[in-house]
């Protein structure tokens, strides 16, 4: 675990919307840590620092809870519409060594065959990986494909320790030419049609 994912949590005891407002006013996140069977703990995260770490997708945190230590993944981050602030983090409990279900975003690399255009029908795969081990993302090369080609789930090279959940089959890239729009020729019979229509007026 690197230092910027030690976070020191204060557990909180008073709930409701206006203790939370309290909080987020304070520069402070409401949170919920629950599994593994145990009761739900409800801490509140110092904003800043929880707002950088949650930029990288299932992002892990290292909790200190009145002393102790405990690992959590961020399963859920509940976001003001309008405003884009944080409300509300859910924190699912987790061990070292353990593994947990994850939804990876899907990074296209890489310049398809001249001519040709990339089409991505999914943007995250789910796997299943050591939760001390967890991928920010899988990458999928499209470097030099010529039209026709396709990627499926299947084909994702994952990281090692990691194995796949989605569906094999499902497709992840899909290489083509764009269909030519004929214009010029829609535009040519219109013309035509036009002197037509203006005699049959007369």
């Amino acid at each position: 675990m690197s230092e910027d994912t030690k976070v020191q949590a204060e557990l909180r005891e008073n709930f409701g919307k206006g203790f939370a407002r309290r909080l987020r006013a304070a520069g402070k996140i409401p949170a919920v840590l629950y599994g593994h069977g145990t009761e739900p703990v409800h801490v509140a995260l110092p904003g800043h620092q929880v707002s950088l770490i949650i930029r990288r997708a299932n992002a892990l945190l290292e909790l200190d809870i009145d002393g102790k230590n405990q690992l959590a993944l961020v399963k859920d981050v509940q976001k003001d519409p309008v405003h884009q602030i944080i409300e509300h983090i859910d924190l699912l409990v987790v061990k070292k060594g353990e593994k947990v279900t994850i939804d990876v975003p899907i990074v296209v690399t890489g310049e398809s065959a001249p001519g040709t255009i990339v089409n991505q029908d999914a943007n995250t795969l789910s796997i299943e990986a050591e939760a001390t081990h967890l991928p920010q993302n899988v990458e999928v090369s499209v470097e030099g494909l010529e039209d026709g080609a396709h990627i499926t789930a299947a084909d994702v090279t994952l990281p090692k320790g990691s194995s796949l959940l989605s569906d094999p089959e499902v497709l992840v890239v899909a290489i083509s030419i764009p269909a030519e729009e004929p214009l010029e020729e829609d535009e040519a019979a219109a013309a035509d049609e036009a002197p037509a229509e203006d005699a049959a007026a007369e």
